[in-house]
């Protein structure tokens, strides 16, 4: 619901007398959010910047404020509006609430015209839980001097991925098969496993492999711009398209329920559910973690990650492990998080690596697979990083 009201006491009004019962406005402060900018477009008019204020008068978090300004300005942008300071066109937004609901409130002046909208979302009756506390686990499953793109740890064999062959690794016996890419690699090539009993898929910038363990490894190669598989955890599954000759994916995504979406581009994508709904977060291309709900639409940002990140799921819950923020000559490490209220929340203390991260992905069985580059040996390392639970 957006209330329009004429003058600041007539707000104030508003703020005490607005009850639940005719408050089906948002459903939460990005929905509200989200609504406030649509207005605030159409008062500036197309083009015009907006100076924005914001001030939190709730008993909300200060980060529910940041969610609902990051939200606000990415609306505010897809709607043909913009922020600047010293702007004709000012804005001051208060997050306040009353008894049954939290309210989002925007002053909008343009020269001598004027307006107040209010925003609304019910109250939650039950606080989040606290997500338990777990630790991380790293086993080194195998190094080598060429680069590692993925390893699929299979009941009696290991399998290897590097941009010119598949190896596989049983008992005492080695067997590699050659990868017949149609056309060149980029520089820092990526690529991604998938394993299906004895069907093998593997995911190369504009190639895909094809093949089978048994009774003998074998895989041929193909031209092709589908779709990657992306995992988090069990069930979450993400189609996204791969930027060809880049190292990156260019933002094109389907969803489990077919939904289409143009997302920024990005490196790493991971779910979870918070409350009982499903999110998603993407590490961007521009060194930002952006969060997006089950219809991609953009509600919030996560900060001090770095462009590594994947969905994990336990029997004690589930968990993002993220890399931290820094160079590629530095050591890096992983740390488990949990999503709380869209807030992140550290559940774990972070695991040392003895280089940067070069791939970050989904290993099933509560764990993932994380290749690093040693700094002191060269040498390219693969770690299982698994989630202990705490009895």
């Amino acid at each position: 619901m957006i209330a329009p009201v004429n003058g600041w006491r007539a707000v104030i009004a508003a703020l005490l007398w607005i009850t639940a019962r005719n408050a089906v406005a948002a459903d939460d402060p990005a929905g509200a959010a989200r609504e406030l900018a649509r207005k605030t477009a159409g008062f500036a008019g197309r083009g015009e910047p907006v100076s924005t204020s914001w001030r939190n008068l709730s008993s909300l978090a200060p980060s529910v404020l940041s969610q609902a300004r990051t939200v606000f300005e990415a609306a505010l942008h897809d709607a043909g509006g913009r922020t600047g300071d010293g702007a004709q066109v000012a804005a001051q937004l208060t997050l306040s609430e009353n008894a049954a609901q939290y309210l989002l409130v925007e002053e909008i002046r343009k020269a001598d015209e004027r307006q107040v909208w209010i925003s609304a979302w019910k109250r939650s009756a039950t606080p989040a839980a606290s997500p338990q506390r777990m630790t991380l686990e790293k086993k080194l499953v195998t190094e080598q001097d060429e680069p590692i793109l993925d390893v699929r740890i299979l009941p009696a064999a290991k399998l290897v991925l590097t941009p010119s062959r598949l190896t596989m690794y049983r008992n005492d016996a080695r067997t590699a098969a050659e990868l017949s890419i149609p056309k060149s690699l980029p520089r820092d090539p990526r690529g991604l496993l998938h394993v299906n009993g004895t069907a093998v898929q593997a995911y190369l910038p504009g190639a895909l492999c094809t093949g089978s363990t048994e009774p003998g490894l074998s895989v041929e190669c193909r031209p092709s711009d589908e779709p990657w598989v992306l995992e988090s955890g069990s069930r979450a599954l993400l189609l996204a398209h791969f930027e060809r000759g880049r190292n990156y994916f260019d933002g094109r995504v389907t969803t489990q329920t077919g939904v289409r979406k143009a997302a920024a581009p990005f490196y790493t994508a991971a779910s979870f559910e918070d409350q009982g709904k499903t999110f998603w977060l993407l590490a961007l291309v521009d060194g930002r973690t952006r969060l997006y709900d089950a219809s991609f639409e953009a509600v919030d940002q996560v900060n001090g990650w770095g462009s590594d990140i994947a969905g994990v799921e336990a029997r004690c819950g589930a968990a993002v492990l993220a890399t931290r923020p820094g160079g590629d000559e530095e050591p890096d490490a992983l740390q488990a998080f949990a999503i709380v209220n869209r807030a992140s929340q550290a559940i774990a203390a972070p695991v040392d690596l003895p280089g940067p991260v070069t791939a970050l992905w989904n290993a099933g069985g509560g764990s993932a697979l994380a290749v690093t580059r040693n700094l002191v040996t060269g040498k390219y390392e693969a770690y299982l990083v698994t989630i202990a639970c705490g009895d």
